[in-house]
């Protein structure tokens, strides 16, 4: 919490503020405006002039609804009436008063609000790290073209065009039975005018025509798509080469409604349109994210024809508009588990006419079409039988794979938002200003970090060598390595808690709660200390001790107690630094040197399957072979998770860290 915003019991009125997608939420007095209250709990809104009510940057949207994991409800009536000033500015430039549109400099704080800033009027962009990584990948996609020339139809012999397509088709390329989608019949007779009787067919799966052009045409795209609980991450590519042309990566606008996925089948339970809502989201998200992706390749989202989705079973539910409220409770079913194949237009995305969806298969309730994906790119099931791989995807919701080709398990770890920056007193997500990594010096307990934007460390900045950057919070790679230092230091012991008799400035304690300073108020943008708070390591110890405890009880039921290599897949997996994981007790022990993270997997995989189309099949094929545990259902998880929360653990050994855990100060022997 910002030291200057008064907290609930004080004499000032105070109300709770969200804002979304930063993750950002403190106390605010009443009366400031949103504005105001952005600037006080360090999110940065565009504002040109300043305040006035005239530039229109600083746009918001007022979001209602109860969302109990926040513990607020947010209304539109929780904050001042639309101003006159503000009523010409919607009427002159479209500001949608009717659904909570606001200009954070016009509305004033009365309630507690959750809060969504556009991307347009974030003055800091959301920094997704999801490029594609270089695969060799046979290039067999689901889509083909073929180009056919007609004669012209004669009184003598008066077949229909498609007719007359259809036998050509069979003739030259040997599509027997093929069927047309509409909007290509309507589209027909026009293109064999315009092309003088020579059109060029994209057809489906070799069963369907999806799309007919006037004349030759040799370009097809595709889309694959990794639909992640946080961010959406788009990758356009090439149906004829396989080269990814463009990728794009969004927000998930979904966040707005809840930072995991429990949160979300909530609120589809609890809001009235809840479900829809969401839907709508993400379908906006995936045509806007298809639009960039176009854009940037320098084509139209309309020569899109084929796409790909993969995601948790959460996101392929709300994605589909099936109600998700069965994944709330045991024994979590899901509607459908097999792969599934739609028309784009169905689902409200606006591709091509035609355009074809192929979404992977699911493994469980909570395993879901992108672990199928991390599957398809990773290839456990072809690991030799003497090796066993550890697959972790970190994310709100972790999916583990553990095992190799005789054998594999799945199973789903509840992570939480915590390494998200959520849930974190001066947490965020990783935009510029975030604190990613962090040392301390065991000797002098000083500390040093480096934030994005900033590629120097904070001790190497100086006043005539400003950073480009300073401290605005801390993500989720720096809250790891801060826990891991200040454990490795002696400031925080085994359980968690902050020793008592710690010998350094920046330590505070009041109570049972303690603190320590990361940054320094002129290290920081606000100009208010940033620190790890007791509750901000409790809530790391939870989030670890979800993966450490599922990988444990998987290692169980496979019947080992070793494992030769850990993947860590996922965007924010590629910015964990292994040794402070596994320091923490995040990774079981494993030799660092086979710890490695292969970015994200999921969308490698959905990339993989647009592509291939063989692998399509593989993906249905393996999922139904992985066997699934309900970690949550086995008789000693509490035990387990209680151990876990430990640090590293409070009985397994990690003989691969005895290097820096024989240097701790008080760590008891295990």
């Amino acid at each position: 919490m910002p030291q200057d915003a008064k907290q609930p019991g004080s004499n000032h009125k105070t109300h709770r503020v969200v804002f979304q997608p930063a993750g950002r939420q403190g106390w605010v007095p009443d009366g400031i405006t949103i504005l105001e209250a952005a600037r006080l709990l360090g999110v940065e809104i565009e504002s040109i002039c300043g305040g006035r009510q005239t530039c229109g940057k600083c746009r918001i949207i007022i979001e209602e609804g109860t969302f109990p994991k926040l513990g607020i409800r947010s209304s539109r009536e929780h904050v001042t009436p639309v101003t006159d000033r503000e009523r010409r500015y919607a009427e002159r430039f479209g500001l949608d008063l009717e659904h909570g549109h606001r200009l954070s400099c016009a509305a004033r704080v009365q309630g507690d609000l959750l809060i969504t800033v556009p991307e347009e009027s974030q003055a800091r962009k959301q920094v997704i790290r999801k490029a594609a990584r270089e695969m060799s990948i046979k290039v067999d996609p689901a889509v083909r073209l073929c180009y056919i020339e007609l004669e012209r139809p004669t009184l003598e012999h008066p077949r229909g065009e498609w007719e007359r397509a259809q036998e050509e088709l069979a003739t030259r390329f040997g599509l027997d039975n093929l069927t047309i989608d509409i909007t290509a019949l309507r589209d027909l007779q026009a293109a064999l005018r315009k092309g003088q009787r020579g059109i060029t067919c994209t057809i489906w799966q070799e069963r369907e025509v999806i799309r007919v052009q006037p004349g030759y045409h040799e370009e097809a795209y595709g889309l694959a798509v990794d639909v992640g609980t946080t961010t959406v991450a788009a990758y356009l590519c090439d149906l004829l080469s396989g080269e990814v042309i463009a990728s794009e990566a969004i927000m998930n606008p979904q966040v707005t409604y809840g930072e995991d996925l429990m949160s979300r089948v909530s609120f589809a339970m609890s809001e009235v349109e809840g479900l829809d809502r969401m839907h709508r989201a993400i379908i906006e998200g995936l045509n806007d994210v298809a639009d960039r992706a176009a854009r940037s390749a320098g084509i139209t989202r309309q020569e899109i024809t084929d796409l790909v989705l993969v995601g948790n079973t959460v996101m392929h539910h709300v994605l589909l508009g099936i109600d998700p409220r069965e994944l709330g409770g045991m024994p979590f079913p899901a509607a459908v588990h097999g792969p599934l194949d739609y028309k784009a237009r169905d689902l409200g995305l606006s591709l091509a006419p035609g355009a074809m969806v192929h979404v992977l298969p699911i493994e469980a309730g909570y395993v879901g079409a992108d672990n199928v994906g991390v599957i398809l790119a990773e290839e456990p099931h072809k690991v030799p039988p003497d090796e066993i791989v550890l697959i972790i995807d970190v994310g709100t919701n972790g999916e583990l794979l553990l095992g190799n080709s005789e054998h594999l398990l799945c199973c789903s770890s509840p992570t939480g938002p915590a390494f998200e920056g959520a849930q974190i007193v001066h947490g965020m997500r990783a935009t510029p200003g975030a604190i990613e990594r962090v040392r301390v010096d065991p000797e002098t307990l000083e500390v040093r970090f480096r934030v994005i934007g900033e590629s120097r460390w904070s001790d190497e900045w100086t006043e005539e060598n400003p950073p480009a950057e300073k401290a605005r919070g801390i993500c989720g790679s720096g809250i790891i390595e801060a826990v891991a230092e200040l454990f490795k230091a002696g400031v925080i012991d085994r359980t968690g808690r902050f020793v008592r008799d710690c010998p350094s400035p920046r330590y505070r304690r009041e109570g049972n709660l303690a603190s320590f300073v990361l940054a320094w108020p002129h290290e920081t943008s606000t100009g208010q200390e940033i620190a790890l708070h007791t509750d901000d390591v409790r809530a790391i110890q939870l989030a670890k001790a979800a993966l450490y405890s599922s990988a444990r009880i998987l290692m169980r039921r496979r019947g080992v107690d070793h494992v030769d290599r850990v993947i860590l897949a996922g965007a924010f997996g590629s910015y964990i630094d292994p040794e402070h994981a596994m320091t923490i007790g995040m990774l079981p022990d494993c030799d660092l040197e086979h710890v490695y993270a292969v970015g994200n997997a999921a969308g490698d995989g959905a990339r993989i399957a647009l592509l291939n189309r063989d692998k399509r099949l593989e993906a249905a094929r393996v999922a139904r072979q992985v066997e699934f545990v309900e970690t949550a259902a086995e008789p000693d998880f509490q035990d387990q998770f209680v151990s876990a929360i430990y640090l590293p653990h409070m009985f397994d050994e990690f003989p691969h860290l005895e290097h820096i855990l024989s240097k701790i100060p008080n760590l008891k022997a295990r």
